[in-house]
């Protein structure tokens, strides 16, 4: 390699092009991702664990002769298992722990022949929208140090957008790959339900909601990515249809004239930023000018009641993951070991019944069968990614009184009392004014990317999110890959990359 700045002139699919044509080794791709982290994550915190040893040794050795063959790789902190390596989901009560074997989706990963540089940040148990572990401290935006990375893979994408590594990995329940990918001008495609493996350790997230993938700066690793790693592991509670072809043939592919609704209007919060109606409208524009057919139109149905019914479900699968993480590290989880918000959702979990969830999920399942007959008419919606610009660090999180009360009924596990005094309604609204539209699409199980298309006048990117059908990334990839071709973004590189 030459200049630091080839590095970051390369994707994955060009690193690895070198790397097979001789022209890089995988150990100076290595040493070159090493050498930005070094200089660049003490400003940016995104990543928290370090395998530099284990990297260069794998760098020097023999590689699996897979498609990204050499290619550094970091993974966030959730969900995804590396053998060896600890394993805290942004929790203090899981410090120390360490992962015995590798999640098949990291397995595959290293098939692909990626090398893992390490882990990156995450909120606690990816609760969040935003990055701001009381245990790592909060990861920062490489477009605007005093701003929002977004969340749950904000380490994830603040390591690509700062280029450290050209991808990472990250999970989706809520819009956790979308949201980062918006806040720091990224390409996050979040598949469909059931498209990636889960094992061997866990049958489904979130009830399906959580799907994981990547962020990146090119279309095309994310495609050719997704070829490596989708299809069920053994055990599967059910997979995505198989695709037609491989997803990196659809880049190539015109998606032809599309019939492409779009909208503004907030399904879970009220209100949206002018810059992220500006961002649309531009996106609007842009597809117009391609050839498609563009109206304004919207899937209806119950926000304020798919609200409660998304945190309900949350809240029960967090209580469920607390008590894990017991059984595994054989000890009793304290308030003390989490976050005032993460223990009081927990407590809200164990108050809840087993037919207060059933009701929720139902709910949820009904508004998946209220949307799916809207893309029956449109081939593709498109919404702004999140209802703001990336927000000051900080400024998404509980005010003081609001810890120091939530930190109280805690120490009195009033898991009722929390549930009586509506802090469930609240932590929803809080929540979903900052993202209107992506938790709906965790529910539904439909493929969405958030693609950066905008930056408004303060250069804060703005992403607009793409939503199509039950099984058809491949038309998102077309649609993508047009859009990226029409106005390039890879060369668009945060201040913080170069300066």
């Amino acid at each position: 390699m030459g200049a630091m700045t080839d590095y970051l002139d390369h994707d994955a699919t060009a690193l690895a092009a070198l790397v097979r044509t001789g022209q890089a080794s995988p150990l100076e791709l290595v040493d070159a991702a090493l050498s930005r982290i070094d200089r660049l994550n003490p400003q940016v915190n995104a990543v928290i664990q370090r395998m530099d040893e284990s990297a260069r040794l794998a760098a020097r050795g023999p590689l699996p002769d897979g498609p990204f063959r050499g290619v550094p790789l970091l993974f966030k902190d959730l969900i995804s298992t590396v053998a060896g390596a600890p394993f805290h989901c942004g929790s203090r009560f899981l410090r120390g722990y360490i992962a015995p074997h590798d999640s098949e989706l990291v397995a595959r990963y290293r098939r692909a022949g990626f090398i893992p540089l390490g882990k990156t940040n995450t909120p606690e148990f990816g609760l969040t929208p935003f990055t701001e572990p009381a245990l790592y401290g909060p990861t920062r935006n490489p477009w605007d140090l005093t701003r929002t990375a977004g969340g749950s893979s904000g380490g994830s994408a603040a390591a690509v957008a700062s280029g450290m590594v050209p991808v990472a990995t990250g999970g989706d329940g809520g819009g956790s790959i979308r949201v980062p990918a918006s806040c720091c001008g990224l390409f996050g495609m979040k598949p469909t339900k059931g498209r990636v493996p889960t094992g061997p350790d866990i049958g489904e997230i979130w009830h399906g909601a959580v799907v994981e993938h990547v962020l990146t700066r090119s279309v095309r690793d994310s495609a050719a990515i997704l070829d490596a790693t989708h299809g069920p592991d053994l055990g599967a509670p059910y997979f995505a249809p198989a695709p037609v072809r491989p997803f990196l043939e659809e880049i190539a592919r015109e998606p032809g004239r599309l019939r492409i609704a779009f909208t503004d209007r907030p399904w879970l919060g009220k209100q949206v930023h002018p810059d992220c109606r500006a961002a649309l409208q531009d996106t609007v524009r842009l597809l117009e000018s391609l050839g498609h057919i563009v109206e304004e139109a919207t899937p209806v149905f119950d926000g304020e009641a798919f609200s409660r019914a998304f945190i309900t479900m949350l809240c029960a699968e967090l209580r469920g993951d607390i008590e894990d993480a017991e059984a595994a590290l054989r000890r009793v989880a304290r308030p003390g070991d989490f976050e005032p918000a993460t223990w009081a959702l927990s407590l809200l979990g164990r108050a809840i019944s087993g037919a207060d969830l059933s009701r929720a999920l139902r709910h949820l399942q009904r508004a998946t069968r209220q949307i799916a007959p809207f893309f029956e008419q449109y081939d593709v919606l498109v919404t702004p990614t999140l209802a703001l610009p990336p927000v000051p660090t900080g400024s998404l999180q509980p005010t003081a009184a609001e810890q120091a009360i939530l930190r109280f009924l805690g120490t009195l596990r009033a898991g009722r009392l929390l549930k009586l005094v509506g802090i469930l309604e609240q932590t929803a609204g809080e929540v979903f004014e900052f993202i209107p539209w992506t938790p709906v699409i965790n529910a539904t199980g439909q493929p969405a990317m958030s693609v950066p298309l905008y930056w408004n006048g303060d250069g804060l990117p703005i992403g607009s999110h793409f939503i199509g059908r039950f099984g058809d990334e491949a038309l998102l990839y077309g649609l993508a890959s047009q859009l990226e071709q029409a106005r390039p973004w890879f060369l668009r590189l945060a201040p913080l990359c170069t300066g």
